[in-house]
């Protein structure tokens, strides 16, 4: 099992360790009692959505051996008032430059968000997820 930890340097921000050794900081904006140094919790959450996805849309589009140079995703996400704030909705394009066929990066965003990217998965169950995607050939 996977396990990070997590040390408190100051405020509210924490310094984050993986398991793998690799490490973060979060913090919090200035008007919720942090110093604004470094992404949200929350922020961090959208961070996984757009890696775990971004991994699955690289090797899926590999797969279908479609010649793409370059993948940049945008997620964006609103949450609710009360707590838990969890995200209620979840806006994620994918801009894909390439000589990419439009049905099969539909097909692989698909796969991804509905099938292989955990982030998404877990996400679906507070969020609605909406896709969009574009193509720009080289």
């Amino acid at each position: 099992m996977p396990t990070i930890k997590a040390r408190w340097t100051d405020g509210v921000r924490y310094v984050h360790t993986s398991a793998t050794g690799h490490a973060l900081v979060t913090d919090a904006p200035a008007v919720a009692g942090g110093s604004d140094t470094a992404p949200t919790p929350m922020e961090l959450v959208l961070h996984a959505m757009a890696g775990c996805a971004g991994v699955d849309l690289a090797m899926i589009l590999t797969k279908m051996k479609q010649s793409f140079t370059g993948i940049e995703i945008t997620v964006s996400g609103e949450r609710r008032d009360e707590h838990p704030r969890v995200y209620t909705q979840i806006e994620f394009h994918v801009v894909v430059r390439g000589e990419v066929s439009e049905k099969k990066l539909a097909r692989a965003v698909n796969l991804s968000l509905d099938e292989y990217c955990g982030v998404a998965g877990m996400l679906r169950t507070t969020a609605e997820i909406k896709k969009s995607w574009d193509i720009l050939v080289d």
